[in-house]
């Protein structure tokens, strides 16, 4: 599986004119599921993700989780994570589970992450989606977890 994690001071997502989720302070979860991807797999990511300490303590030092902090955690579907660059100028994207795969992922990301915090917002699996945010810090964190 692979993820990409930004801090942020908000982020929204919407399809359309409809604002299908917003956080304010917290984490914007971009997660994209590989054809070897488990269930497992998904919830050591999104346990790795409400324990990163990306934010800051009263020492100014990144030493402070999700919940220490009181963020939301905003779950966005993002397949061309896994885009391939290494030959010519379009990106392939093989390397991405398929739909039905990618769905079911997704959506135990989505489902773990309520169960285990409190503040969780979620984007569409393959939707159309604009996502605005205010990356705090810039702190961008890439993840990458095998079976």
């Amino acid at each position: 599986m692979i993820a990409l994690v930004q801090r942020v001071a908000e982020a929204r997502v919407a399809i359309g004119d409809r604002v299908v989720g917003s956080i304010g302070r917290g984490a914007l979860l971009f997660v994209c599921a590989e054809p070897e991807d488990s269930e497992a797999v998904v919830d050591r990511l999104i346990a790795k993700v409400l324990r990163l300490r990306v934010f800051a303590d009263s020492a100014g030092k990144m030493n402070l989780d999700l919940a220490e902090v009181g963020g939301g955690l905003l779950v966005v579907s993002q397949f061309t994570l896994a885009a391939d660059t290494s030959r010519g100028n379009r990106p392939g994207f093989s390397a991405a589970a398929g739909a039905e795969l990618g769905r079911r992922l997704y959506e135990r990301a989505v489902t773990t992450a309520r169960r285990l915090h409190g503040d969780v917002a979620s984007g569409e699996f393959g939707a159309d989606m604009q996502v605005s945010l205010v990356n705090d810090g810039p702190v961008t964190i890439p993840i990458t977890l095998r079976g």
